[in-house]
């Protein structure tokens, strides 16, 4: 360990994580700035505990400008009655909350990535200091990790509840357990792009069950998306023993991403018209959209074809895509 990781976190928290019974506080993060020389960052967290059993970590707006978390979230905590609960829940609907206000994927303070920002750092920018207080104090406390995830303001996904592939087949094995139990519209055997600082790695580290989200995007939020995340959040914390009742249970596709044959990137800015909508076929070779130059009128449009056979399940949003933008996602039903 490094040794700016043995130093202290500056975040407080206004709870106390094992008291019984429900608390609504913050976890406060100094932050100095013009407009308030002794201000904080509030990061609004709930703690519902009754006796001893397991802990569920539940998660939203690690990314600011994704909703359908957040509004699952602030609506569980007001509703969750800690006399039904067996062991604990931990509700933060807003990780990065300087980006969740500010409706922007990054901070407006130091434009950090949250889910690039892990282990973070107790010393460094803030999106570091909150990944730092996750990583060494809340991540350790949880048994189960549900982060909710969107396409946010530049992409719209199939709504779909996923788990990684993992070393360790236990572990995957209960994720997907969990995964099942969401209850989401497909289900995903999820492939990362890019894994270097995420929250999903360090929790999946330190051994803990963790599953995610992608449930809609555009920057907004539908009354299916939302009701899709609070079904899900119930089923996750029914599945765990924490809430007592039936899980409800729903139909769900399967879907695998089996290489990075999944991705599609744009190599050319312009208006992109898409060929064939979420959630139907294409194959290997066919063109799934195509991206017109902007700066004339007669150019012809660049292709974007399928590498692989299978359904596109994301796709960028909104109209505009810039060079090395991703497109299109594909994955193969299971």
């Amino acid at each position: 360990m490094t040794d700016q990781h043995l130093r202290p976190s500056p975040i407080s928290a206004t709870v106390d994580f094992e008291a019984d019974g429900i608390q609504h506080g913050f976890l406060r993060l100094p932050y100095s700035r013009d407009d308030s020389a002794w201000g904080s960052v509030m990061i609004p967290i709930t703690v519902a505990k009754n006796g001893e059993g397991p802990t569920a970590l539940l998660t939203g707006g690690n990314h600011g400008d994704e909703y359908e978390g957040p509004i699952a979230l602030f609506d569980l905590a007001r509703n969750l009655d800690p006399a039904e609960v067996q062991g604990r829940v931990i509700i933060v609907p807003a990780m990065n909350y300087p980006a969740f206000l500010a409706g922007t994927r990054t901070s407006p303070i130091d434009k950090g990535n949250m889910n690039r920002s892990f282990p973070g750092r107790p010393d460094g920018t803030v999106t570091e200091k909150i990944a730092d207080y996750f990583q060494r104090v809340l991540l350790p406390l949880a048994d189960v990790v549900l982060d909710f995830h969107s396409g946010g303001r530049t992409l719209d996904f199939l709504p779909f509840c996923a788990a990684h592939i993992l070393p360790e087949k236990l572990q995957e094995a209960k994720a997907f357990d969990f995964v099942k139990a969401f209850g989401a519209p497909y289900s995903m055997k999820m492939l990362e792009i890019d894994a270097v600082g995420m929250y999903d790695t360090s929790a999946e580290e330190m051994g803990k069950i963790f599953i995610t989200t992608e449930l809609g995007g555009g920057g907004s939020a539908s009354a299916k998306s939302v009701a899709i995340a609070k079904r899900g959040t119930t089923n996750v914390l029914r599945h765990a023993g924490i809430l007592k009742g039936e899980i409800d249970v729903q139909p769900t596709q399967w879907l695998d991403m089996p290489s990075g044959d999944c991705f599609a990137f744009a190599e050319d800015a312009g208006i992109v018209e898409f060929l064939i909508d979420l959630g139907e076929a294409v194959e290997a070779g066919a063109v799934i959209a195509r991206i017109y130059p902007t700066g004339r009128t007669g150019a012809e449009p660049i292709e974007i074809h399928a590498k692989m056979t299978g359904m596109l399940v994301a796709r960028h949003f909104p109209g505009l895509i810039k060079a090395g933008d991703c497109c299109a996602v594909l994955a193969v039903a299971v």
